[in-house]
């Protein structure tokens, strides 16, 4: 009989025991539940202000002016137009006077001579025309001119030349050096930003036309 109520007693503590861990078990579960959302909540939360972060950056570019490319390429002051043809013009005349003083020297038809000497003259009153007209543009332009690669080169050949192939090699520089400054002139004349250098372009047109036609014409 003793044995009897020890077995029952303790069999209700087994019960009792099962019991409390089923419920453990379930509290826990239902705690993971009730943490689900508010860790899903708080991914959300950070993502937003990840994405906030990022169009901020994205709406505030830095300004164009405190950028530098390099090479003049991106200052945040833009170039002159007016400048820069201003001092176009003045490097082409500059090639002309030059080449045309060793045609004069170094060519062998009195002709080809006398165009070099036109070329000297011509081109000398054209950079003083370019001058004047740039001193009256607002703001006023001083051309500075430069020779190009080519202008260059082309010089050092004829200075290296002699006889008929300097002949050749002349004649053929001067049509395909009139040819660009043409329409460089009628360009500008047609598109420049600055009145009186369009004004310059437009009357110095008609000489370079001149002067291409006389070359061609030898």
């Amino acid at each position: 009989m003793g044995a009897r109520v020890q077995w029952g007693t303790l069999r209700a503590a087994l019960r009792l025991t099962a019991i409390h861990r089923r419920k453990s078990r379930m509290n826990s579960k239902l705690m993971v539940l009730g943490l689900a959302p508010a860790l899903a909540l708080g991914a959300c939360g950070g993502s937003e202000t990840t994405s906030t972060t990022n169009v901020t950056t994205m709406e505030s570019p830095v300004p164009m002016e405190n950028m530098d490319m390099g090479n003049g390429m991106l200052t945040g002051v833009p170039a002159s137009a007016g400048q820069a043809f201003a001092d176009m013009a003045g490097a082409s005349d500059w090639y002309e006077v030059e080449a045309g003083k060793l045609a004069q020297e170094k060519a062998t038809t009195q002709a080809l001579k006398d165009f070099g000497g036109m070329m000297v003259k011509g081109h000398t009153e054209s950079t003083d025309k370019l001058k004047a007209a740039a001193a009256k543009a607002s703001p006023a332009i001083t051309p500075n001119p430069a020779l190009n690669a080519e202008q260059e080169a082309n010089l050092a050949v004829l200075r290296d030349s002699t006889g008929a192939a300097f002949d050749t090699a002349y004649k053929t520089q001067q049509v395909a050096a009139h040819e660009k400054a043409l329409a460089a002139m009628k360009d500008y004349a047609a598109n420049g930003d600055v009145p009186e250098l369009k004004a310059f372009a437009s009357a110095t047109s008609k000489v370079v036309q001149m002067h291409l036609d006389k070359i061609k014409g030898m």
